[in-house]
Parts: structure tokens; sequence; C-alpha cells
């Protein structure tokens, strides 16, 4: 309750005039006409009327800073007292005083002094603010000072306008503060406890409400676990019945309000229709399905229906039946039932829980303490699968034709490999094709000599047969099989798999094959082919120099033998070889280990190189052909280039630079003729450029 307004309680003598009786007069502050106090001591250097003297002098430890005030210093800091009243209570037996309980806050800024009073719940009384913030004079016959922080401690009695306050404890920040200015603080004391107020709650523990009142408090967890949702990956297992499989489900449990949801996952081609939910979110009961049950008999609370007897003004009453006892009783599933590998009822359905997600482990994890999160398999096992089997092979179109037509209701053309087909297709001087000078095994006297070229593709593995003229044969020359795929001897034709065909490995110098039941020798390979399967060589062994040299080692021993052989081969002494003889020596020394591939790839690998550059007269020959048949004449303006890029007078310029000027001025020469003239240094160009055509 707050005090009247009574001499001294706001202002004391000087300071309410403070506002009204200092010397002021008009200035200027920021552009702005103003009053402005004169703050100016009086005769002798006696303050004036209301002036504020700045203590020289502090009593309160220094602030951060230098020097600073106060009221900057204790800015925002405030003392708190624990403090108690005893009031005393005439004309009533139930009790003879009364314990107030106060806070009292002490200022440090400028030594204010505001006491409030906690609220008690039904404590009847007007509580709050008791005294509010002014600095409050001390009791007669001191009254014209003021209370400061060395009038507080602890177990004290202070006197606000004729009320005593016991002080018995104060806050960990007060005591901190007290120590520091000097003060010395006894134990805290202890507040008594309202006998009046005790003797109520020892009634109120022990009455009984006329009608008891049943809290329903779902708020409190609604705002806590709000969109915290818990996911299980379940399986209903209901392959035992009729026409019966095995489901998968995702449980949703919400821990706002305890519900639950399913829905199911949709396998492909399930023959189900789709729906949203397979059980709508509720409540899910333990023992289900509970049965049907009347409107009002599955509610929170039971009323009682009062009589209120005849009387004319009937007012009904109603009564809550603390006893509850036609209530029925209904257990649900709580986040505490459900766990990895138990089977929950979900109204009459056995739902096994097999695994759950993160948040979910996290959860259990910090409020149950469960640490074993193993999964249990859900996956139904993959079906048998069954072979499909196809038709065997009719004979009319291709194999791979009629395979389509048993792949599908409307056949669809057979696909091939077009990235291989991408890669090696033939472009440029790049043919990636294999061709093979061979001899037809007969034992037709007309078709022995026979010669032929087969050409094997490997952007499709189709295999061409051609016939070269040779005069005087009789035989016509030309096409002897087109291009195609040619199948593995000794396969069945009419049969449900695909037939194998002649692979690229399967050619090599002295390999026997067999097309279409003509058998062909390969006597030889064009230079194209050597080369890509000796860069190929972990595809084609036949290339592979390490393994031919490997069976070389296995006649080792006969070394002498073998060096006395070549060197009695060796007539002249050159210490060279022609093929044929170095051929029939290796033969003879491997006794037939050696194909006739493998000895090429030797006899290539230590061949002498040949020099198969041109001589520079032909070479310059070939360029004036070249310039007479293109009728090239711009001879002026490409000497006066190379004219103008010799800038240090040498006559001479790098062959990069006359290959990018002869480019520029278009000269006809192909790039290989004019690599050779560069590299046989042939000064062709610069001042000597018309000696071409003299």
């Amino acid at each position: 309750m707050a005090l009247p307004l009574l001499p001294g309680n706001n202002f004391n003598r000087n300071v309410g005039k403070e506002k009204f009786h200092k010397s002021q007069h008009w200035g200027f502050c920021n552009n702005i006409r103003m009053l402005v106090s004169d703050d100016k001591p009086g005769i002798g250097g006696a303050p004036l009327l209301g002036q504020k003297i700045k203590p020289k002098y502090s009593a309160f430890p220094k602030g951060t800073g230098s020097d600073a005030p106060s009221w900057v210093a204790f800015d925002k800091q405030v003392l708190s007292f624990d403090a108690y009243v005893e009031d005393e209570v005439p004309d009533k037996n139930q009790e003879k005083y009364r314990i107030r309980y106060y806070k009292i806050y002490f200022y440090l800024e400028d030594d204010t002094i505001q006491v409030n009073e906690p609220e008690l719940k039904n404590s009847g009384l007007p509580q709050g603010t008791f005294i509010r913030r002014h600095r409050i004079s001390l009791p007669p016959p001191d009254e014209d000072q003021f209370y400061t922080v060395h009038h507080f401690n602890i177990n004290i009695d202070i006197v606000f306008y004729g009320r005593t306050f016991k002080i018995y404890d104060c806050d960990p920040f007060t005591k901190n503060f007290l120590k520091k200015i000097g003060v010395r603080l006894p134990p805290p004391g202890k507040c008594p406890e309202d006998p009046y107020l005790k003797a109520r709650k020892e009634m109120l523990d022990h009455m009984e409400p006329l009608r008891p009142y049943e809290s329903f408090d779902t708020l409190k967890q609604f705002l806590e676990h709000d969109r915290h949702v818990l996911r299980f990956f379940c399986l209903w297992d209901d392959s035992v019945s009729m026409f019966g499989d095995r489901r998968e489900l995702i449980l949703h449990y919400f821990l706002s309000d305890d519900t639950v949801e399913i829905k199911e996952v949709m396998p492909p081609n399930s023959g189900r229709d789709a729906t949203s939910l397979f059980l709508q979110r509720r409540k899910l009961p333990k023992y289900g399905p509970p049965g049907i049950y009347q409107p009002g008999q599955i509610t929170d609370r039971t009323v009682l229906n009062m009589y209120g007897g005849l009387a004319k003004n009937q007012v009904d009453r109603f009564l809550l039946d603390k006893y509850q006892l036609g209530k029925l009783d209904q257990e649900f599933y709580k986040d505490s039932d459900l766990s990895i590998g138990t089977t929950i009822n979900v109204w009459g359905r056995k739902v096994l829980l097999c695994d759950c997600d993160e948040f979910t482990k996290c959860y259990y994890k910090t409020k149950y303490g469960v640490e074993n999160f193993t999964s249990i398999p859900c996956k139904a096992p993959p079906p048998p699968k069954i072979e499909r089997k196809f038709p065997p092979y009719t004979g009319f179109g291709t194999e791979e034709d009629s395979l389509r037509s048993c792949i599908a209701l409307i056949p669809t053309p057979h696909q091939r490999d077009f990235k291989k087909f991408m890669e090696k297709d033939s472009y440029g001087n790049i043919s990636n094709t294999f061709r093979f000078f061979a001899k037809l095994i007969t034992h037709e006297c007309a078709d022995v000599d026979r010669m032929f070229v087969i050409s094997y593709y490997l952007c499709d593995n189709t295999i061409s047969v051609f016939e070269p003229a040779e005069r005087n044969s009789g035989i016509t020359a030309g096409k002897f099989l087109r291009r195609v795929r040619v199948k593995r001897p000794g396969q069945e034709v009419f049969k449900s798999e695909l037939s194998e065909y002649i692979q690229p490995e399967e050619l090599y110098v002295g390999a026997k094959v067999n097309v279409n039941g003509y058998l062909f020798l390969l006597l030889n390979a064009d230079e194209y082919t050597l080369n890509y399967m000796e860069k190929n060589s972990d595809k084609f062994p036949m290339s592979n120099l390490e393994l031919a040299l490997q069976k070389l080692k296995e006649v080792e021993s006969q070394s002498r033998e073998i060096k006395q052989v070549f060197t009695a081969a060796d007539s002249m002494h050159k210490k060279m070889l022609d093929y044929n003889t170095f051929r029939s020596l290796m033969m003879n020394i491997t006794s037939g280990k050696l194909t006739d591939h493998e000895v090429i790839t030797i006899a290539r690998h230590y061949r002498v190189p040949e020099d198969t550059d041109l001589p520079v007269n032909i070479l310059i020959a070939l360029a004036h052909e070249q310039l007479k048949k293109n009728t090239f004449e711009n001879f002026d303006r490409l000497i006066s280039v190379c004219v103008y890029e010799d800038r240090e007078k040498k006559k001479v310029l790098p062959s990069k630079d006359i290959k990018r000027l002869c480019k520029s001025s278009r000269v006809p020469l192909s790039d290989d003729l004019l690599g050779s003239l560069l590299s046989r240094n042939v000064k062709m160009f610069g001042w000597g450029v018309h000696h071409l055509f003299l």
C-alpha cells in the first residue's frame, strides 16, 4: 500500500526549488535559442539555492574509466535487499500478527530507494509497489539527511516513514559491492513464516474439493513437440490369407497430441489403387477393435445431474463424478510402446516395426537411453527368376529380327551398337579395317592357285572377300562375298540362342578361317593391320612381342647352335638376312611353335630401318608439277611477305614460319610434300623462291 504524500516524501527544502529558483539567461546551443542555467557559486563560494556541487572525493568504488561521475559509474546498478514487516492484526481470532515480505532496491546512481511487495495469490491485500522510487530522509531527529548505502546491512532494522523493515538477506551482487566498500556483512538471517498462511495451507492440503477440477493441459505438450514426428518403417505380412501378400507401411507418430498416421508404400505395378492414407490420423488403441459405443460413453469427464427440487425458481445443478464409476478406460499407444522389433495392433492387423529414421533414433536415445537400433529387413525375398525361353529360329529373315518378334507384340528393329559404330567407323586416313592376303585351301586343281583379299570391318564385325584379277586364269575377278557377318562353323542353325560370329582376335597371319564353308589361309596383312595389332597387343596376343620372345627363351639352351646357323646363313657378312631366310630359320629353331604372325612381329621389331626419303631433286620436281598444275603465280606476294618476316636480314626463316606463310598464301602443296621439303632444309623460299621455276 502506497504512503500518502507527507512532508519530505518527494522533495526536501532545497530540492523542491531546483527547477524554479535557478539563475537563468538566454543562450544558444547548436544554433538554437534556449534558456541556460547559471550554475555559479554565490558569495564566498557558497552554493546557490538548489545548486548541486560535485563531491571532490567519493566513498563508492570507482567505475570503469578515468574520474567518471558517480551517476555514470553506477548507472543501472541496484542493490537488492530482502526484508519483512510484522503487522499487528487487532480484533481477529485467527491471527494476532501478520508477516509481509518486501524487496528493497537501492539505486547507486542517485541514492533513491524503492520498496516492492511480491504478490501472493488470494492474499486480499493490495500489493506491488509499496514505496515508489525517490530519496528517503532519515527518521527524526535527522530528517534533514537522506539514506545512503552505508545505512544498509544484513540483520538490521531500517525505518521508512514510521514503518520498520527488518533486512535478513540480500543478493550476491549486493554482498560483493558492500564488501568492496568495506562493510562487514553478518551471516544471513532467517525469515519467519506467516502463521495464518501456514495454517491456511495445512487446511487446504487436507480438504477435498466439492467439485473436483481435472486439468487437461495439452497446450504445453503441443508447444514443446509441435511438428515433431517419429517415423517408423513397418511391415504387415498378410500372406497367410487368401490373395494376401506383404505390405510395406510407414508409421508417423505425432508427439504433439500422441496420434498415429500410417501410409502404404505402393510398389510399381502392384495392381492396387493408390490411396492417400492406410490409417487416418487418430489415437491408436492397443486392444482394437474395441467395439461400438453409444454417443457420450467415451468422455474425458463424467457429469452428474443434480436434482434441484420442485420449487418455482428451480435451478439445475451439475457435479463432476470424482469417483468416475461409469468411465470406460481405453489404452492408447504412446511413444514408449514403439521400438524396432515390436509388433503393434492396428485395428486387428499385426504390424511389425522394422526400422526408423535418424530423428527417431536421436529422440529415443535422448529420452529413453536406447542404444540398439538394429534394423529388421522388411523387403520381401525376390521371387525366383523364371528363365525366359524363346522359340527356335525359323529361318526367315535374320536371327535378331526373329528374336525381336518374340520379345514384343509389335516387333521393333534390332538396335546395333551405335557407340561402337561411331568409334570404329572409318574417317580420314584411319580406316579401322583389317586386310589380309589369303589363299583358298581346296583339293580342286582349278582353285588351288586362287588368291583373295579378306577385309574385316571393326565397326560392325563384318567380313567381305574380294578376288583380284589374274590374267589368263579363266576366272572372273571381283566380289567373292559381300560385306556380311560370318558365323563360326559348327553351330546349329535352328536354335533359340543367337549365333556366334567371327571376332577380330581370331584373325592373324597363318590362321585358317572358315567363311561359309570355304577355308582360307591368311598369308599376309597390310601395314595398317600390323600396326593396329601391335598397338593393341593386349587384345591381339599374336602381335605381343613379349609372348613371342618368351617362346624363344624356351630354346635358350641351343643358343650356340642358333648363332652358328645365323652366321652360316649370312655368307656375305652383312649382318642382315632377308625375311624368307629369317622365317625358315625361326621355324626350324622353334620346331613350329611360333606362328607366322609372331615371326612377322619379331622381324618388324628388329628390322633395319629403310630410307624412305626421296632425293631432293625429285621433291623439287614434284613441287614444280603441283605448282604448274594448279597455275600458282602469286610468287611476288609470297617473296615480299618472306622479306618482311626476315627482320634481321639473315635470308633464313624457321620452318614453322615458312609453313605458316605458305598456308596463308595458298601454296598448292600437300602437307607431306611441304614437310619433306622443309626437313631437307631446301632454300626454296625467301630470295631464291623463283629458282623453282627456272
